[in-house]
């Protein structure tokens, strides 16, 4: 046989794929459809690391160069701060800017440098402040608005930032002083851990993407048939029959893939307008690897030829009509358990080889094997499927139709759902390994949220303005308790000793009763008292002989340092003299330190107010551990602004009972951006596969009804269709999910820490039956309408 007969026949099942009359059109829409919508999912899976990397790279371009010192001011430095707040749980980025000379540099996405009061705002952050929900910001940030940042200084469209030109920085509220902007810092290498969750993720995003590929090239599968046996009628062998066959998915396929690119041309042209787990992208961002987007785009059509010609050695197509529609034979079980013995036995012997310690894992092995066990639960869903349907059998009318429906077209329904199988089990054992390998990527702050919520620290010119700040916060709204203190520092007056380069030095804070029991277990405290305070060397803090060289009961203290080291660049201040000097009254008493809220021991002098003279003090601070009225919304935000009134340069801490490390985060995110964007495509597969199969049974509907069926009736017997195979395919993916969650935390040494990890799966997947069932009522109740009797 020529190639040219070959090309012929292929080119005949296109043409009928098209010219097929409305069915024929109706299955190669519904084909295409949904290789489409596999095909823009996978581009945009590829499409995934190149955007978290230009978010990388955008983030590096906008950083001030920190690679060179610049130590004293030049026509073209500045001095920059970076600012970050919370808005309503939203993160707003900011620098603050002031120029050295007249040749600064250009912030990355500006046009010209903000004049002094200006700020640049990104589009998003304009839209925000411009509304009412952001009046509460703008109070926060008391710049006009002198221009937009542009794409170069942002890392997404959505992002919050501004760029503003202050005059109040000064080298001693500053990060730095630059001349340019533009760094990068080299990346740390993935630790084990996080490799065997990106490659597991990988393989468990993606599988379901194939198999509902694979699904859509065979729907319509049942007129397809009938259809090819009509030409076996006129003469064509079976040979022919098979490549007409392959010709008409290859045509679906090939349109799906022109659907396929034109909805990732649409996603990549409205990536900004959409932000999914705190990502958010440029278009230009959303660029398929070349190597990924070139095997999707072979893969798909190869594979539809490859699955037909599959599928149709289970079919007899006879000039007189097609064995299908007769009892299947029994399906074989050795097999498929075959593939999940392979994947088992490429899995298990790297159990206990992931160390935390290590950078690289057997990347081929654990994907190799992680793809064959879905794809062996994927094929036992079929098995299993026959196997139970088999045996139902009473019940109300809409449960029997549901069952006879089933049992004569069981793998229909088992390819409908077999995308949830891959996406479930594979979520299971995801949640597992999340569970497991969060404790290593999580640590306790030791922060106590109990007892602050907030914790601010200002800069305050005097000790009275450190009083006054203290004050405001406790007027502040939402605010319910205020724990305060003036923190300074003491010395060791006279000179220095042999050796010493400093003078003996500790810190000092002045504050009432409850607020230094905020830092120090008190047996007794009135106004009056003090304290040393001694940390015995609790997390690295200095023992106890480090305190009491500058501070102890009876001793004088400095208020200032004695032994200034000026910085070069730092001009001399005016009236330096003898520091003042304050004596500890010899009836101080030691205490020992416990966890302030922020989970640190702390070490010095501890007084209350009537016992020193604060306005004595050197370059005091004020501290506030603030505790926020859960009845008052945007209470924490109230204490942020009030915090930015009074000093731009202020800081305001959140704390949290636990932290995540960034790398671990990022992976997480990234997993649950596929994931989202898998379960989307899984519900999507199942309303095109629920809606392909009614449209086969439009007739037998019509008919139904025609003889008195009830639609309620054949409404339920949909839903139990649907909610047949989905039961037993969730039940398959508990098991094996569970099992593969055992077998990959196996090669970390981890254990399992929720044996019930699998309950928001279910809860998914019961939601899925719940949302197609109502989804295909209206295609439902067309289809019973008395003109589905009609043949063309």
């Amino acid at each position: 046989m020529t190639l040219r007969t070959r090309l012929r026949d292929l080119a005949l099942g296109a043409r009928f794929s098209v010219a097929g009359g409305r069915s024929g059109r109706l299955r190669t829409l519904l084909t295409a459809t949904g290789v489409g919508f596999g095909v823009a999912l996978l581009l945009l899976a590829s499409s995934l690391p190149n955007m978290l990397f230009q978010r990388e790279v955008r983030e590096s371009v906008r950083a001030v160069d920190g690679s060179g010192r610049v130590d004293a001011p030049r026509p073209d430095s500045f001095l920059h701060l970076g600012r970050t707040t919370i808005y309503r749980d939203d993160v707003v980025s900011g620098l603050l800017l002031r120029p050295e000379g007249d040749r600064p540099a250009v912030p990355p996405g500006a046009a010209a440098f903000p004049a002094r009061g200006e700020m640049l705002v990104s589009p998003a952050l304009r839209e925000l402040l411009d509304s009412p929900e952001g009046a509460l910001l703008k109070e926060r940030l008391p710049y006009r608005i002198g221009g937009t940042i542009g794409p170069e200084g942002l890392i997404g469209p959505a992002e919050l930032r501004y760029v503003a030109h202050v005059g109040f920085l000064t080298t001693d509220n500053y990060d730095g002083r630059g001349v340019r902007y533009g760094w990068s810092v080299p990346e740390e290498p993935m630790n084990a851990f996080l490799i065997l969750l990106v490659v597991v993720a990988c393989v468990v995003l993606l599988l379901p993407v194939l198999v509902f590929i694979a699904t859509a090239v065979r729907f319509g599968g049942e007129q397809r048939d009938r259809r090819l046996a009509a030409l076996r009628l006129v003469g064509a062998d079976t040979a022919m029959i098979r490549r007409i066959a392959a010709g008409e998915s290859l045509a679906g396929s090939l349109l799906g893939l022109l659907v396929g690119l034109g909805l990732f041309a649409a996603a990549r042209r409205f990536a900004g307008a959409f932000t999914i787990w705190d990502v958010n992208a440029y278009p230009a961002d959303v660029v398929p690897m070349t190597a990924l987007a070139a095997l999707a785009l072979v893969a798909v059509p190869v594979s539809s030829v490859v699955v037909t010609l599959v599928a149709m050695r289970g079919v007899v197509v006879e000039p007189l009509g097609v064995v299908r529609t007769s009892t299947p034979r029994r399906r074989r079980l050795w097999w498929r358990l075959l593939l999940l013995a392979a994947g088992a036995a490429l899995l298990v012997p790297l159990t206990g080889d992931v160390q935390v310690t290590e950078a690289s894992i057997d990347t081929v092995g654990v994907a190799a094997g992680t793809t064959l066990a879905l794809i062996g639960l994927t094929t036992l869903l079929p098995w299993l499927v026959e196997a139970g349907v088999k045996r139902l059998h009473a019940g109300p009318v809409a449960w029997q139709l549901a069952v006879r429906r089933l049992q004569l077209s069981s793998g229909t329904a088992a390819r409908a759902v077999s995308g949830i199988v891959v996406a479930a089990t594979g979520a299971i054992a995801l949640q597992m390994l999340f569970q497991a390998m969060e404790n290593d990527f999580t640590q306790v702050t030791g922060q106590d949220v109990s007892r602050a919520e907030l914790v601010v620290g200002v800069d305050a010119a005097s000790a009275g303005a450190a009083l006054r700040t203290i004050e405001r916060f406790e007027r502040t709204e939402g605010v319910r308790d205020v724990f305060g203190i003036v923190e300074s520092h003491v010395w060791r007056p006279g000179p220095l000793k042999k050796g010493e380069g400093y003078a003996p030095m500790s810190s000092l804070r002045v504050g009432d009763c409850a607020s230094l029991a905020e830092f120090a277990t008190l047996p007794s405290c009135k106004d009056g008292d003090v304290f040393v305070l001694l940390a015995h060397g609790a997390q690295g803090s200095p023992d106890d002989s480090f305190v009491t060289r500058a501070a102890r009961p009876g001793a004088a203290v400095a208020l200032r340092d004695p032994h200034p080291h000026p910085h070069p660049s730092e001009p001399k201040r005016a009236g330096d003299g003898p520091p003042p000097q304050w004596r500890i009254p010899a009836g101080a008493r030691l205490v020992d330190s416990r966890p302030d809220p922020t989970g640190m021991y702390q070490y010095g002098v501890l007084a209350t107010p009537s016992a020193i003279d604060v306005t004595r003090l050197d370059r005091p601070d004020a501290q506030a551990m603030v505790r926020l009225d859960p009845a008052v919304p945007d209470a924490a935000d109230h204490v942020r602004n009030t915090a930015e009134e009074i000093d731009p340069t202020s800081w305001v801490r959140t704390l949290a009972e636990t932290e995540r490390d960034a790398a671990f985060g990022s992976v997480r995110t990234g997993i649950l951006v596929g994931s989202t964007l898998t379960m989307l495509l899984v519900a999507a597969s199942l309303l095109v596969a629920t809606l392909e199969q009614l449209r086969d049974r439009r007739r037998l509907l019509s008919s139904l009804v025609a003889f008195g069926t009830r639609r309620s009736t054949l409404g339920w017997s949909v839903l139990w269709q649907t909610a047949v195979p989905i039961a037993v395919g969730l039940v398959l993916s508990v098991v094996g999910g569970t099992g593969l969650g055992v077998v990959l935390l196996g090669m970390g040494g981890q254990q399992v820490q929720d044996w019930w990890a699998f309950l928001p799966v279910v809860g998914i997947g019961l939601g899925l039956i719940a949302a197609v069932t109502l989804l295909s009522m209206p295609v439902l109740w067309r289809l019973m309408r008395a003109d589905g009797l009609r043949t063309e």
